[in-house]
C-alpha cells in the first residue's frame, strides 16, 4: 500500500474535516491536517476537469408511476375500458384509517388474485397551508412504496374519468 502524495493528503484532509463522526464520542483517528503542510501542495497544472452532475435515483413516488405495462394495459387504462376488480373509497377516513384500509383491500386483492384495484382518494387540493383536504391523495404513493404489499404492485395510474379521475388511482397488481 503506498502512501499519499503531499497533495493528496491535503485534499483528504479537507474532506475528512467536513465529516461528522456517527457517535458523541470523541474520535481517536490521527488529525492528517497536523502532518501535511498545506502550504506544500503544489498547485494543478493543465485543465482540470469538472465534476458532471450525478444522476440521483427517482422519488419513492415516481416508482410506480413510472413503470412500465404492455400496451394494451396503457390502452384499456386510458380508455376507461379496465374494470376493477375491487374498489376501495377513502372518503371520510383519516389519515391512519385509511392507510389501514389500504393495506386491508392489497392484502384481499392479492389473496384472490384481482388484477386492478380502484382506489378512490379524492381530489388533492393545492394551495397554502393549513390544507385540511387532500393529505390522503398526496400520502398514497409514498404509503404504496412502503408497503409491505410494494413487491405485489405492478403499476400505479390516475384512474379515467369513468372512474372518478383525479381524485381516484387504479393499482394494477402483478400476477401471482
Amino acid at each position: 500500500m503506498r502512501s499519499l502524495a503531499p497533495e493528496e493528503a491535503a485534499l483528504w484532509a479537507r474532506v475528512a474535516a467536513t465529516i461528522r463522526p456517527l457517535s458523541r464520542e470523541p474520535s481517536s483517528a490521527p488529525n492528517i491536517e497536523e502532518k501535511v503542510e498545506l502550504s506544500a501542495v503544489a498547485k494543478p497544472k493543465g485543465r482540470i476537469q469538472t465534476a458532471r452532475p450525478v444522476e440521483l435515483p427517482p422519488k419513492r413516488t415516481q416508482i410506480f408511476q413510472d413503470a412500465t405495462l404492455d400496451g394494451s394495459w396503457d390502452r384499456r387504462l386510458s380508455s376507461g375500458r379496465a374494470q376493477p376488480d375491487r374498489t376501495l373509497d377513502l372518503h371520510g377516513h383519516s389519515l391512519d384509517r385509511a392507510w389501514e384500509a389500504i393495506d386491508r383491500a392489497l392484502e384481499r386483492a392479492i389473496a384472490s388474485n384481482d388484477r386492478v384495484l380502484l382506489l378512490i382518494t379524492g381530489h388533492e387540493r393545492n394551495g397554502e397551508p393549513p390544507v385540511e383536504r387532500g393529505r390522503i391523495r398526496a400520502a398514497v404513493h409514498d404509503w404504496l412504496a412502503a408497503s409491505r404489499h410494494a413487491r405485489h404492485i405492478a403499476a400505479v395510474r390516475g384512474a379515467h374519468r369513468r372512474h372518478g379521475g383525479g381524485g381516484s388511482l387504479y393499482i394494477i397488481l402483478r400476477k401471482n
